[in-house]
């Protein structure tokens, strides 16, 4: 059986057969809840809702060509709810970075995490690669 990047034309993409599993692992989670939105041409905004987070609660990393995401409140002392409907636990999210992306901002503000990604422009035209000559060999 023949798989698609076992195609010789495909450069440097092996590793996107493993990408399907690091896309379902991290989209298994669904708190907190997020946007993605386009931003101009090269820019994307990924929004995360974290009330009752302070940025002291959040970390962003990238880890493996992952964009991850955690959050931790630290433990209050002991209260009595009538109702407790505030979600204040931890969590971590995940997104699979396309090779390129680069990290450009991340701002809390009123609850909500904004991290700010660009893609950066890619050279047009065509461009020469210099051909180099072996040393002789003794």
């Amino acid at each position: 059986m023949t798989r698609l990047l076992d195609n010789p034309f495909l450069l440097g993409f092996d590793d996107l057969e493993q990408t399907p599993g690091k896309v379902s692992k991290s989209s298994a989670a669904g708190y907190p809840p997020y946007d993605i939105e386009r931003i101009g041409k090269q820019d994307t905004r990924l929004t995360l809702a974290v009330a009752g987070f302070s940025r002291h609660d959040l970390s962003v990393s990238i880890e493996n060509r992952q964009l991850v995401i955690r959050g931790r409140q630290e433990e209050r002392p002991k209260r009595e709810f009538l109702h407790r409907g505030i979600a204040s636990r931890r969590f971590q999210r995940s997104f699979v970075l396309a090779e390129g992306l680069e990290i450009v901002s991340a701002k809390l503000d009123n609850g909500l995490l904004r991290i700010d990604l660009r893609r950066p422009e890619a050279e047009a035209g065509p461009r020469s690669i210099k051909i180099q000559t072996a040393g002789a060999i003794s």
